[in-house]
């Protein structure tokens, strides 16, 4: 079940709802914790036992941290190695084996496990929980359907963000809903479901059809059309997902902190990085570069550890070198602009907004691609197809109509941080009350009726 489905919007979430308003204050816990797992039984229902099991482990490590053992270093290393390893075995067995394979000229069997949904997200959930319990015993959870809760709750449960258990105890045990955090909740709601449903859904349209295509039928106009699409497709799909979950929280009576913060406004790919999934980048500061020793050991260290960091970064998104070397092509960048080799004041410039969005878009073609050479061949039709013919130009005018066209400016512009300038000017109005509710309904009528048409609606970090 997904966001921006019908079953969701118009049965699930009005049921849930419903039944959370009614329902006496003890009864809301559980009440959304059952939704939540019947949310993901929906998609996958023998898997849902492992995200209880997952729940329970965490809970009784917790436990025997909190009781003050000498063994509590044991406790929370079996812990965490308790995590990472069926978070390994279920994402990356495969992926190991082939490159063994491929590596040793083997020929071992590829166990073809299907990766459960939302398993990187719940597991660092976990994770995260247990390294805060042993760092600060009083922080754990005496209750099992707190911490089920915490884990489980539908809005961040498949695709984040990742939230720490530190951030929402206090909400989980009491909360309020007011009128105006109900309001802006839908309205957050309103403006991720649009975000995925008239932007990312046509670029990645775009994107898809572009990746599809053989390397004769590229130009460099093509495969820019390809890499720029794809860009905008991905940051409208995520950041939308993390608007509904931001919203849907709201009207639950919980305050997730942000995830994006128009990062391809960037001038660097340091503050990239501060403004894109703003809470995975925070859980491998807090819980892997900080313990590395952060860059209290001098550069050389700190270098290693940022780039353990974007390793790690790159694997965690997915089980292929692809995303390995995305991760690895950001971390260059740091260490590059740590070193000063970018300039500080092309960093300071709009040139450093260019040169950001330049390395971004060439790290989403590697990510998007499925192969190494896939994306190394989309790369090198950007910068060298110049052999444009009749063909290729047909190809153009059948991926672009003047629709398309629109949405695409439009969502540049959003991307850009434009109309979101222009909306604070419209806050000063006397009229601003009615301009909202007519503008998310707006929003909002347009986005069913392209839920309405569309064949295609898949979350991109579904996958991860």
């Amino acid at each position: 079940m997904v966001f921006s489905s019908p079953i969701f919007l118009f049965f699930f979430l009005p049921v849930v709802y419903l039944g959370y308003r009614t329902l006496p204050r003890g009864a809301r816990n559980g009440w959304l914790a059952a939704a939540s797992l019947i949310f993901y039984a929906f998609g996958q229902l023998p898997y849902t036992l492992l995200l209880l099991a997952s729940v329970a482990a965490n809970y009784l490590f917790g436990r025997l941290l909190m009781r003050g053992s000498p063994r509590r270093k044991l406790f929370v290393g079996c812990a965490a190695a308790a995590n990472l390893a069926v978070l390994g075995a279920f994402k990356y067995l495969d992926f190991f084996a082939a490159s063994l394979n491929r590596a040793l000229g083997l020929s071992l069997p590829l166990p073809g496990v299907v990766l459960p949904i939302g398993i990187s997200f719940y597991t660092f959930q976990g994770l995260s929980y247990v390294i805060d319990v042993y760092r600060n015993p009083g922080e754990g959870a005496k209750s099992p359907g707190k911490l089920l809760l915490y884990i489980s709750f539908f809005p961040q449960l498949i695709a984040g963000p990742i939230i720490k258990y530190h951030d929402v105890s206090a909400q989980i045990d009491r909360r309020e809903i007011t009128p105006e955090r109900t309001l802006t909740g839908l309205s957050r709601f309103i403006a991720g479901f649009a975000k995925k449903m008239l932007l990312a859904n046509p670029a990645g349209e775009v994107a898809d059809k572009v990746f599809a295509l053989a390397a004769g039928a590229l130009d460099f106009r093509i495969a820019w059309l390809g890499a720029v699409c794809y860009t905008l497709q991905i940051y409208f799909d995520f950041s939308g997902y993390s608007d509904m979950a931001i919203g849907l929280g709201k009207l639950f009576g919980f305050d997730f902190a942000e995830n994006f913060n128009l990062p391809y406004v960037s001038r660097s790919i340091r503050e990239f990085w501060r403004r894109w999934h703003i809470s995975l980048s925070s859980w491998f500061r807090d819980y892997l570069y900080i313990p590395l020793g952060g860059n209290r050991r001098g550069k050389a260290r700190t270098s290693l550890h940022k780039f353990i960091v974007f390793f790690s970064t790159g694997l965690w998104h997915g089980a292929n070198w692809t995303f390995v070397l995305w991760g690895l092509w950001h971390g260059l960048f740091a260490l590059l602009e740590d070193a000063n080799l970018i300039p500080q004041r092309l960093r300071r410039s709009r040139l450093g907004q260019v040169y950001t969005l330049l390395v971004v878009t060439l790290g989403f073609v590697l990510f998007r691609a499925d192969t190494l050479a896939g994306g190394w061949q989309m790369i090198s039709q950007m910068f060298t197809g110049f052999a444009v013919t009749p063909a290729h130009t047909l190809t153009l005018c059948g991926l672009l109509d003047g629709w398309t066209v629109f949405l695409l400016l439009a969502a540049a512009l959003f991307a850009l941080g434009v109309p979101q300038r222009l909306a604070v000017r419209v806050d000063t109005l006397p009229v601003r009350g009615v301009l909202h509710t007519v503008w998310y309904a707006a929003l909002f009528a347009l986005s069913v009726m392209a839920l309405a048409s569309a064949a295609f609606n898949p979350f991109i970090y579904f996958q991860f």
